[in-house]
């Protein structure tokens, strides 16, 4: 098989990797921009209408990247037991675009939170629907059952571009400086 950007054929054959994998990852990107200081980052910014509370967000996205990791289990069963030479190929591109998209998600909460570049994590907010729809395009001709838990994920995006853009927006595109605390 040639070379590839995606997780190891392991990952995406077990329903306990493929579904953790994304969970995990997603936890360690939050632990390591550091999840307190998100909160509070999130609560001093102008939010546009409709904006959820930051408690949402840890269960919101622990839902959402267990339905993803089963999303790319089911669609590589589903591959696997196709005598289909083309299902074979659409999986691997699937599988591809599966991990350059987790890529992306994990990817934007560093720059939106660690460095305060809302117009960046926009962008890469972009390239990832994007990316998501070539996605769901690939599973709505694969595997169905894989399109349809992944369509939560993509709506979710697009609030997420829509809260993105408007808390850019909102607050000129840079978020407050963090608050040090001073010594007397």
């Amino acid at each position: 098989m040639p070379w590839s950007f995606a997780l190891p054929q392991g990952v995406f054959a077990s329903p306990l990797l493929s579904v953790a994998t994304p969970i995990v990852g997603g936890t360690v990107t939050a632990l390591l921009v550091n999840r307190n200081k998100t909160q509070n980052t999130y609560r001093d910014l102008r939010q546009p209408p409709f904006s959820p509370p930051s408690w949402l967000f840890a269960p919101a996205w622990t839902a959402l990247y267990g339905l993803m990791g089963y999303a790319s289990h089911h669609a590589t069963v589903t591959a696997s037991r196709s005598l289909s030479m083309a299902v074979h190929d659409a999986n691997h591109s699937a599988q591809t675009l599966y991990t350059t998209q987790l890529a992306l998600n994990f990817l934007w909460m560093p720059l939106f939170f660690g460095v305060g570049r809302p117009a960046a994590a926009l962008g890469d907010m972009a390239l990832l629907l994007g990316n998501v729809a070539v996605l769901l395009v690939n599973w709505w001709d694969a595997d169905r059952t894989a399109f349809w838990l992944m369509t939560p994920y993509a709506a979710w995006l697009g609030y997420a571009a829509y809260l993105n853009a408007g808390v850019g927006y909102l607050n000129g595109w840079s978020l407050p400086e963090k608050k040090t605390k001073r010594s007397e």
